[in-house]
């Protein structure tokens, strides 16, 4: 039989890329793909369900799977745990799910490291020019904070040679086309087709 186990994508880049655009859009043209679900020590706000926006756990609850080895990876946000529970993203790609973890450059790294294995991608602007108008055009932020991101952007474009793809995203619908051409190449990947190579090969 042919590799039926889905493929993890860690999906990064810096804001006003439209990367969680691209995600949501992929979502709904293919269903083969799914979001990862993140777990947080936070409480729910107003119409939140646990293990569909997030996997709420206490505090004592996430610090015991960090040193259990069963988040892939984690952090701190004003003073609540953020993270990746391993056990759903491995039930997703054992059903043969394609499983999408949208999250930043750090929390990348802390995954790559973890799972080399994976399928690293980086959304781009056309332009950091664009980039800025993109920003400025949401109108939710004020200039400073704009300028911010823009040097964050810059920061991490400076691990774009530590990811395996980039997706430009020029046009909404031909990014989204580029990111489900990724996900195909990499299911027809030789390395990933160890057994039902054997299988043909030895009749």
């Amino acid at each position: 039989m042919k590799n039926n186990r889905g493929n993890l994508f860690v999906v990064s880049g810096p804001s006003g890329t439209g990367k969680g655009t691209i995600c949501k859009a992929l979502l709904e043209k293919r269903d083969d793909v799914v979001l990862s679900v993140s777990a947080t020590s936070r409480s729910p706000r107003p119409g939140e369900e646990n293990g569909v926006h997030y996997f709420f756990l206490t505090e004592e609850e996430f610090r015991n799977n960090i040193d259990n080895g069963q988040m892939l990876e984690h952090a701190v946000f004003c003073g609540n745990y953020y993270g990746t529970p391993k056990a759903y993203v491995e039930e997703m790609l054992a059903a043969g799910k394609n499983v999408i973890l949208e999250i930043e450059v750090q929390g990348a790294m802390q995954v790559r490291a973890k799972h080399p294995e994976g399928v690293y991608v980086f959304v781009m602007p056309p332009s950091l020019q664009e980039l800025r108008e993109r920003l400025v055009g949401r109108g939710t932020e004020a200039l400073e904070v704009v300028e911010q991101r823009l040097k964050t952007a810059e920061r991490e474009f400076g691990y774009i040679e530590k990811y395996n793809y980039i997706v430009v995203n020029d046009d909404i619908d031909a990014a989204v086309n580029r990111f489900s051409a990724i996900i195909d190449a990499e299911r027809c990947r030789m390395e990933r087709n160890i057994e039902f190579i054997k299988e043909v090969c030895e009749g």
